[in-house]
């Protein structure tokens, strides 16, 4: 099994670590792929002369990061010293807590050691300001920065986000310290090379070369991935680590591998410089980010849904709800729209919309071009605060949902592998839908259709085909056969899950 690792590593498992023992998380096997072998360049075989100035140049200012924070023993006196990580960990501490509890059979107050974790980080301030992963230094009690002299230094965090895996810390030197700056990324084009400095399996600075391998790759590790991928050897222990461009500028921060052993295969990926500069600039100025909302659900736009909504080529972020509460509906944005271009920047797709919303200004006006019947229209919106709006959707979802359970529904129309049924008392019981909720109930799917295939369910509802709503099973049928003599090739039907969750769904018109 290949896995994605975080790259940074314990201390006390170092020796493990050396070995090719390390814990992953999981992200699954890949195809292998078919690959035409080319005989190399001569400029691609030769590389650089040397990186030696290079690594002079940057190196004193890539720092260890030591993170340490107090955990529970289950190695307590009297407890067996037992292999850790098996199925039976939970039984065993219970068995020997139970015997160690005395007569009132009492657990004893559980002993605590210290935890340490060895990570990378680099300095981006010469008065202190240290940049690493967040993972490297979630949870600790103390942080230690480890220069490349052999001095240490305190750190405390000035602020940290999960979501672009990014912490800020300072430190108080005596004197300035050797400082990086970071680079454009956006210009590093695949076979560009690179130079990745870093504390792999806690031996100290380590210089690792390699090329760009690809860009903006999404390994689904959060909102905004769009990470540059490199050959350049990155281990456990190289995470908040910083990745070189040839002018000694920081293009991206080492944060993951994919690796079936935990060492490395030549597949790392860097957090893009332009990615984490605008986050670490707002945690040195608030302690907190303050990204853009938009305030939509959206979903990739495929060559089915292209085709329903009439707009060419497939392309965009499809709008499949719009928040009461975001900015978007005083605008005047609807479900069905394709934003196609914000603030002036095209949306190739659906992932690039939450990463351009994120760096743009909280309170700016933004002109958001939308395909709607086929036209483009113009809206103007005041962008907000995605915090607030979290906050917001934090509270919504607090509301109960009903318990599934009652007879079935009384089916009165098919078609497209489906069997649809109106909403009544015993179906929003039965599948928990909310009084109020409309649309026509899916009381069927085929196993073998398109629609099983698009993940529709027995207790979805149509809300809209090609945005017609949809009110009673003859509804869908009739809809369905309009668009089928008209020469559509699919049909986009809006569909909503039992708890409310809204999606767009094409299906061929068979």
């Amino acid at each position: 099994m290949i896995s994605l690792q975080a790259s940074s590593k314990s201390a006390s498992g170092k020796a493990r670590a050396l070995r090719g023992v390390a814990a992953a998380l999981a992200l699954g096997a890949l195809a292998p792929a078919a690959t035409a072998v080319l005989a190399p360049t001569a400029a691609y075989a030769k590389g650089p002369d040397s990186l030696a100035d290079l690594a002079t140049q940057v190196s004193d200012a890539v720092v260890n990061i030591s993170a340490s924070q107090m955990v529970d023993d289950k190695r307590a006196a009297g407890v067996p010293n037992l292999p850790q990580g098996t199925p039976f960990d939970d039984l065993f501490d219970d068995f020997f807590k139970r015997r160690q509890g005395g007569d009132n059979g009492a657990p004893p107050a559980p002993r605590q050691r210290k935890s340490s974790s060895l990570g990378s980080g680099f300095v981006i301030d010469s008065a202190g300001i240290v940049v690493t992963n967040n993972h490297v230094i979630e949870g600790a009690n103390e942080i230690t920065v480890i220069f490349t002299d052999g001095q240490k230094l305190k750190a405390e965090v000035i602020g940290k986000d999960t979501k672009v895996d990014v912490a800020v810390l300072r430190v108080k030197p005596d004197k300035p310290l050797k400082s990086v700056k970071f680079g454009d990324s956006d210009k590093m084009r695949v076979g560009d090379w690179v130079m990745a400095v870093g504390n792999p399996f806690g031996l100290g600075g380590t210089v690792t070369a390699g090329i760009v391998s690809a860009r903006n790759r999404n390994i689904e590790s959060g909102p905004y991935d769009s990470y540059i991928q490199t050959d350049a050897s990155i281990n456990k222990g190289n995470s908040g680590g910083p990745l070189f461009n040839m002018d000694g500028d920081v293009i991206g921060i080492n944060t993951a591998i994919l690796s079936p052993t935990g060492g490395s295969v030549g597949i790392g990926f860097a957090n893009p410089a332009m990615t984490v500069q605008p986050v670490i600039d707002q945690l040195r100025e608030f302690g907190e980010t303050r990204r853009g909302w938009l305030g939509v659900r959206i979903q990739n736009v495929d060559d089915q849904t292209a085709e329903s909504l009439d707009i060419g080529k497939a392309r965009g972020a499809l709008v499949a709800g719009v928040d009461d509460a975001g900015p978007a509906k005083p605008a005047g944005v609807k479900n069905g729209d394709v934003i196609v271009k914000f603030d002036g920047k095209d949306i190739k797709t659906s992932n690039d919309l939450p990463k351009i919303v994120a760096q743009t200004p909280v309170g700016k006006d933004v002109s958001v071009i939308v395909m709607r019947g086929g036209k483009e229209t113009e809206l103007k919106v005041k962008l907000g605060r995605l915090e607030e709006g979290e906050k917001l959707a934090a509270l919504e979802d607090k509301d109960g949902k009903s318990d599934p359970a009652a007879p079935g529904a009384s089916v009165v129309a098919k078609a497209l592998g489906m069997e649809f049924a109106a909403l009544s008392a015993d179906t929003r019981k039965k599948y928990g839908i909310k009084d109020g909720a409309e649309g026509v109930l899916v009381a069927t799917v085929d196993p073998t259709s398109s629609a099983a295939d698009k993940h529709v369910n027995p207790g979805d509802r149509i809300l809209e085909i090609n945005q017609d709503a949809m009110a009673k099973p003859e509804d869908v049928t009739k809809k369905l056969k309009e668009l089928k003599d008209a020469g559509r090739k699919s049909a986009l039907l809006f569909v909503a899950s039992p708890d409310d969750n809204k999606r767009f769904v094409p299906l061929p018109l068979e």
